[in-house]
């Protein structure tokens, strides 16, 4: 017997909640996740709850959850990641990536390249804290961002290989997570100023795009050549300014300066920076933000 069912990109709790019941109540056995990041979140948490396997066939590649174990949820008050199941396979179809809105292919580059800061915010989370770092999963998150950095003019014209890079290391990056047991490895600063972007900002622009923008800031707080990470940002296509996201500039020092608050367990360069309103502004003009 045949069952259709829709799912909807909706994760408050109430509707999640709803739908483990409804993967119950007729018996799925495994369940298939074709769409953007939010359906394959929705789906990736529910399956979880309901002890049911699930596959991942993402339609966009605009971010690394296509292959995490983690998953996302911003219907709350506050923004967080919560650990569920790595996807038992991940059907990815470059030629569907390859026509799908580039925007979201941009966003997913972004998504990549923040790598480059949450290693080292994780690396530094273990000199202060003494948390964990596994340097496996560490070089396999960075490995990912320089090899979309290598390839993103083949990203921007949309060759198969630079497609199949950028799928590759979104995939990767997400068995980074799996091997790591949490998301330290490819979520540091620069995602702690998206979440804060999403919960301020009137219209939040696409998470990838938010992260982008944000490595820009958090590479110079570490000290990284925070321009070729601008410079390739723009050959991607992505955005590398607020304007360009049609965000304001007040919410984007206003996230600057909230972001080390959104998780305060987890230690990053934001902690180091302490960054007051107007330490924010200085370094958001910097960079060229606003």
């Amino acid at each position: 017997m045949e069952v259709k069912e829709e799912f909807v990109a909706n994760s408050t709790p109430e509707y999640l909640s709803g739908l483990e019941e409804k993967i119950k109540k007729h018996r799925y056995e495994v369940l298939i996740a074709v769409g953007g990041g939010s359906v394959i979140d929705v789906v990736k948490i529910s399956s979880a709850r309901a002890g049911r396997p699930f596959i991942s066939v993402p339609t966009t590649a605009s971010h690394d959850g296509i292959a995490s174990s983690v998953a996302s949820l911003k219907s709350l008050d506050k923004p967080y990641s919560i650990k569920t199941q790595s996807p038992t396979a991940v059907i990815a179809d470059s030629k569907i990536i390859r026509h799908s809105p580039y925007r979201f292919t941009a966003s997913g580059c972004g998504d990549v390249l923040s790598k480059n800061v949450s290693v080292l915010d994780w690396r530094l989370g273990h000199e202060v804290k003494k948390e964990y770092y596994g340097a496996y999963a560490a070089s396999l998150a960075l490995m990912s961002a320089n090899l979309v950095m290598e390839k993103a003019e083949e990203i921007r014209e949309r060759t198969e290989e630079g497609i199949r890079t950028l799928l590759e290391a979104l995939v990767s990056c997400g068995v980074a997570m799996s091997i790591a047991g949490s998301s330290r490895p490819c979520s540091g600063s620069e995602h702690l100023f998206s979440h804060a972007l999403d919960m301020i900002a009137p219209k939040p622009a696409l998470h990838g795009e938010q992260c982008g923008v944000g490595t820009i800031m958090m590479a110079k707080l570490h000290g990284l050549d925070w321009k070729k990470i601008r410079d390739t940002l723009k050959l991607l296509g992505g955005p590398t300014a607020a304007a360009e996201m049609s965000i304001e500039e007040e919410y984007i020092i206003e996230a600057l300066v909230k972001a080390r608050d959104i998780r305060p367990e987890r230690y990053t360069i934001l902690n180091e920076a302490n960054l007051t309103h107007s330490e924010a502004r200085s370094l958001a003009e910097f960079c060229e933000v606003i």
